[in-house]
């Protein structure tokens, strides 16, 4: 019978009334609990429970039985790194795990890695540099086998010993600062050039761009293109519209509402990504309600749920496809871990849906 938790942790009463022994004060069972209830060795019992040679079948099975009878559970972990290896877990350290985008990041890093019998660990650091760095170091304390970072720091060079000793580290949607390791962006130059040149054709000269925190090197892509595409049309001052610091919806609404009431407004409106967006569109819906609101065109950067239903034109790429060539990537370091560092440039295509094809007002397009 169990005397202390359902998953049989506690010490276990035989049917002669002997106590057996076990966990005790809800603590999981240990590896010298079973060994003395099989009355062997504990070497023996690690053998045995890892699985190696040259064990006698009864002891083995009665090693097997003690830690059936106690609910023991191998600690995978720890027998990896004593024999002198890495775990077969493989840390992600993402920017945000309330946001959708990272969300699809790690199903892909996940899908991957269960092709090669490895498991995903992920953490946020809230696109906090200090608990980004703090998130690393834990991960490589417990001595991960490999690791995949979405970095917010921008001084990267405390990995470079982690690098040397072999562990693959490969950083997924932006580039680290101060170490070269193995990288996966979007094309985001090629993407912000397709969304312009979009609302461009429409007709629209003044057109915004609303983005994220001005440190991130994704929004810093984006707006470098957003002003180089615009000047090479001819647009004077591409900047007056720019906008950053929307790291969420509320301030990305409340930034389209101070853009909208400017006395000569944009008549479009570029999002930097997907949160950015759902801002952009509660702000765009309270505008047009007011009278004689002329209609903005939107176009944003990353898909999200409900875009198609909404009719919103975004600049689009997989997602998913990111995660897996990053875990890819990791994988592939850890078999080879004299490659060059590699850079992979996922694709982005502009999908049409009807909000990025307003024309502006007095234009033909």
């Amino acid at each position: 019978m169990v005397l202390q938790g359902e998953s049989g942790a506690g010490a276990t009463t035989s049917r002669g009334g002997r106590r057996t022994p076990g966990a005790r004060g809800g603590r999981r069972p240990t590896l010298a609990a079973v060994a003395e209830l099989a009355g062997v060795s504990l070497k023996t019992a690690s053998r045995v429970l890892n699985d190696e040679p040259n064990v006698a079948a009864p002891t083995r099975e009665k090693v097997q039985d003690a830690a059936q009878r106690l609910g023991f559970r191998r600690n995978a972990v720890a027998a990896d790194l004593a024999r002198g290896g890495s775990s077969r877990l493989v840390g992600f350290v993402t920017g945000d795990l309330a946001n959708p985008f990272y969300s699809a990041l790690a199903s892909g890093i996940e899908r991957e890695l269960r092709h090669h019998g490895l498991q995903l660990i992920t953490t946020s650091s809230d696109e906090d540099p200090e608990r980004e760095r703090s998130l690393t170091e834990a991960l490589v304390e417990r001595r991960v086998g490999a690791l995949v970072v979405t970095p917010t720091a921008t001084d990267h060079s405390a990995l470079q010993r982690e690098l040397d000793g072999g562990l693959p580290v490969v950083f997924v949607d932006r580039p680290a600062q101060g170490v070269e390791a193995d990288t996966v962006v979007i094309d985001n130059r090629g993407g912000m050039r397709d969304a312009v040149t979009h609302l461009l054709a429409h007709g629209h000269r003044r057109i915004a761009l609303v983005g994220d925190e001005s440190r991130l090197w994704t929004f810093q892509e984006r707006r470098d293109e957003f002003v180089a595409t615009l000047r090479g049309a001819g647009v004077e001052s591409p900047q007056h519209y720019v906008r950053d610091g929307a790291h969420d919806a509320d301030l990305a609404r409340a930034f389209v509402t101070e853009l909208l009431a400017l006395p000569e407004p944009p008549t479009a409106l570029l999002t930097a990504n997907n949160k950015i967006t759902v801002g952009a569109l509660q702000a765009l819906r309270e505008h047009a309600g007011g009278a004689g609101a002329a209609p903005v065109a939107l176009v944003g950067f990353d898909d999200f749920a409900l875009a198609d239903l909404l009719d919103v034109t975004v600049v689009g790429y997989d997602v998913v496809e990111m995660g897996r060539k990053a875990a890819a990537l990791a994988v592939s370091r850890s078999e080879d871990p004299d490659l060059p560092p590699r850079l992979v440039v996922v694709p982005t295509r502009l999908v049409v849906r009807g909000t990025g094809e307003v024309p502006a007002p007095g234009s033909d397009g």
